[in-house]
Protein backbone atom coordinates (compact mmCIF):
# COMPACT_ATOMS: atom_id res chain seq x y z
CA UNK A 1 0.00 0.00 0.00
CA UNK A 2 1.43 3.28 -0.65
CA UNK A 3 1.29 5.96 1.71
CA UNK A 4 2.68 9.21 2.44
CA UNK A 5 5.69 9.55 4.45
CA UNK A 6 6.67 13.30 3.97
CA UNK A 7 5.03 16.69 4.32
CA UNK A 8 6.49 19.87 4.07
CA UNK A 9 6.00 23.59 3.47
CA UNK A 10 7.31 27.01 2.31
CA UNK A 11 5.64 29.41 5.19
CA UNK A 12 6.04 33.28 5.01
CA UNK A 13 7.97 33.45 8.07
CA UNK A 14 10.94 31.37 6.50
CA UNK A 15 13.58 33.31 4.47
CA UNK A 16 12.79 33.26 1.24
CA UNK A 17 15.56 32.11 -0.98
CA UNK A 18 18.69 31.25 1.01
CA UNK A 19 21.19 30.59 -1.71
CA UNK A 20 22.57 26.73 -0.13
CA UNK A 21 18.90 25.42 0.25
CA UNK A 22 15.53 25.35 -0.40
CA UNK A 23 13.08 27.20 2.43
CA UNK A 24 10.65 24.04 3.79
CA UNK A 25 9.34 23.50 7.46
CA UNK A 26 8.60 19.45 8.05
CA UNK A 27 4.68 19.26 9.11
CA UNK A 28 3.31 16.09 10.46
CA UNK A 29 -0.06 17.18 8.67
CA UNK A 30 -1.16 19.48 6.04
CA UNK A 31 -4.54 21.19 4.84
CA UNK A 32 -4.61 20.79 1.06
CA UNK A 33 -6.69 23.59 -0.15
CA UNK A 34 -8.38 22.78 -3.65
CA UNK A 35 -7.01 25.27 -6.38
CA UNK A 36 -4.30 26.47 -4.53
CA UNK A 37 -1.87 23.24 -2.73
CA UNK A 38 -0.68 23.65 1.40
CA UNK A 39 -2.57 26.08 3.68
CA UNK A 40 -0.26 28.68 4.26
CA UNK A 41 2.72 27.59 1.76
CA UNK A 42 4.22 30.01 -0.23
CA UNK A 43 4.69 28.12 -3.47
CA UNK A 44 0.70 27.34 -3.37
CA UNK A 45 -1.59 28.31 -5.96
CA UNK A 46 1.25 29.01 -9.15
CA UNK A 47 -0.52 27.68 -12.42
CA UNK A 48 -0.19 24.24 -12.69
CA UNK A 49 2.52 23.70 -9.76
CA UNK A 50 0.12 23.34 -6.56
CA UNK A 51 1.91 20.35 -5.46
CA UNK A 52 5.88 18.93 -6.02
CA UNK A 53 5.42 14.91 -5.02
CA UNK A 54 8.84 12.48 -4.97
CA UNK A 55 8.79 9.35 -3.95
CA UNK A 56 10.81 7.97 -1.35
CA UNK A 57 12.11 5.39 -3.12
CA UNK A 58 13.58 7.71 -6.35
CA UNK A 59 15.20 10.14 -2.75
CA UNK A 60 16.47 7.30 -1.40
CA UNK A 61 18.53 6.13 -4.56
CA UNK A 62 19.53 9.83 -5.22
CA UNK A 63 20.75 10.13 -1.54
CA UNK A 64 23.13 7.61 -2.47
CA UNK A 65 24.29 9.42 -5.62
CA UNK A 66 25.18 12.14 -3.10
CA UNK A 67 22.07 14.48 -3.16
CA UNK A 68 20.60 16.03 -0.06
CA UNK A 69 17.32 14.32 0.21
CA UNK A 70 15.58 15.17 3.47
CA UNK A 71 12.57 16.63 4.27
CA UNK A 72 12.19 19.40 1.20
CA UNK A 73 16.21 19.63 0.44
CA UNK A 74 14.89 18.67 -3.26
CA UNK A 75 12.79 21.40 -3.19
CA UNK A 76 9.58 18.51 -2.96
CA UNK A 77 6.43 19.44 -0.86
CA UNK A 78 5.11 15.86 -0.16
CA UNK A 79 6.90 12.44 -0.97
CA UNK A 80 5.13 9.01 -0.99
CA UNK A 81 6.25 5.24 -0.40
CA UNK A 82 4.98 2.10 -2.59
CA UNK A 83 3.71 3.66 -5.66
CA UNK A 84 5.71 3.82 -8.83
CA UNK A 85 5.17 7.99 -10.18
CA UNK A 86 7.00 7.11 -13.49
CA UNK A 87 3.87 4.99 -14.37
CA UNK A 88 1.53 8.00 -13.61
CA UNK A 89 -0.02 9.77 -16.85
CA UNK A 90 -0.95 13.70 -17.22
CA UNK A 91 -4.87 13.45 -15.79
CA UNK A 92 -4.41 10.61 -13.78
CA UNK A 93 -5.99 11.24 -10.07
CA UNK A 94 -4.44 10.55 -6.47
CA UNK A 95 -6.31 10.44 -3.27
CA UNK A 96 -3.93 11.25 -0.34
CA UNK A 97 -5.63 10.49 2.85
CA UNK A 98 -9.41 10.40 3.22
CA UNK A 99 -10.53 13.53 1.38
CA UNK A 100 -8.11 15.12 -0.95
CA UNK A 101 -7.57 14.51 -4.71
CA UNK A 102 -4.58 15.86 -6.69
CA UNK A 103 -4.25 15.51 -10.10
CA UNK A 104 -1.17 14.85 -12.15
CA UNK A 105 -0.21 17.42 -14.59
CA UNK A 106 3.61 17.00 -15.82
CA UNK A 107 7.05 15.46 -14.59
CA UNK A 108 8.47 17.56 -12.83
CA UNK A 109 12.57 18.66 -14.33
CA UNK A 110 15.06 20.68 -12.62
CA UNK A 111 16.29 24.12 -12.97
CA UNK A 112 18.91 26.62 -12.55
CA UNK A 113 17.88 26.52 -8.46
CA UNK A 114 17.75 22.55 -8.23
CA UNK A 115 21.40 23.07 -9.61
CA UNK A 116 22.79 25.58 -7.54
CA UNK A 117 21.17 24.41 -3.93
CA UNK A 118 22.19 20.66 -4.21
CA UNK A 119 25.19 21.46 -6.11
CA UNK A 120 25.25 19.49 -8.67
CA UNK A 121 24.79 19.13 -12.19
CA UNK A 122 20.90 18.00 -13.60
CA UNK A 123 22.57 14.82 -15.51
CA UNK A 124 20.79 11.72 -14.40
CA UNK A 125 17.73 13.74 -12.89
CA UNK A 126 15.45 13.58 -15.64
CA UNK A 127 12.38 11.15 -15.08
CA UNK A 128 13.54 11.22 -11.45
CA UNK A 129 12.14 14.14 -10.00
CA UNK A 130 8.46 13.25 -9.02
CA UNK A 131 5.41 15.05 -10.38
CA UNK A 132 3.59 18.26 -10.65
CA UNK A 133 -0.03 18.23 -9.26
CA UNK A 134 -2.83 20.30 -8.60
CA UNK A 135 -4.89 20.07 -5.76
CA UNK A 136 -8.84 19.22 -7.27
CA UNK A 137 -10.33 18.47 -4.01
CA UNK A 138 -9.21 19.75 -0.26
CA UNK A 139 -8.34 17.95 2.69
CA UNK A 140 -6.53 17.48 5.84
CA UNK A 141 -3.29 14.89 4.64
CA UNK A 142 -1.21 13.19 7.32
CA UNK A 143 2.26 11.20 7.39
CA UNK A 144 1.12 7.85 7.23
CA UNK A 145 -1.59 8.36 5.13
CA UNK A 146 -2.68 5.89 2.26
CA UNK A 147 -2.49 6.76 -1.09
CA UNK A 148 -4.76 5.38 -4.04
CA UNK A 149 -4.61 5.84 -7.74
CA UNK A 150 -8.10 7.14 -8.73
CA UNK A 151 -8.59 4.93 -12.10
Amino acid sequence: MAVVVSLVCKPAHLPSRPPERYTREPLTEATLLAGHGIAGDRKGGKGDRHINLMAAETLEQMRAEGFRTGPGEMGEQVVVSGLDLAALKPGERLRLGGNAVLCVVKPRTGCQRFREVQGQPLTGTTGRLGLMLTVEAGGVVRVGDPVEVLR
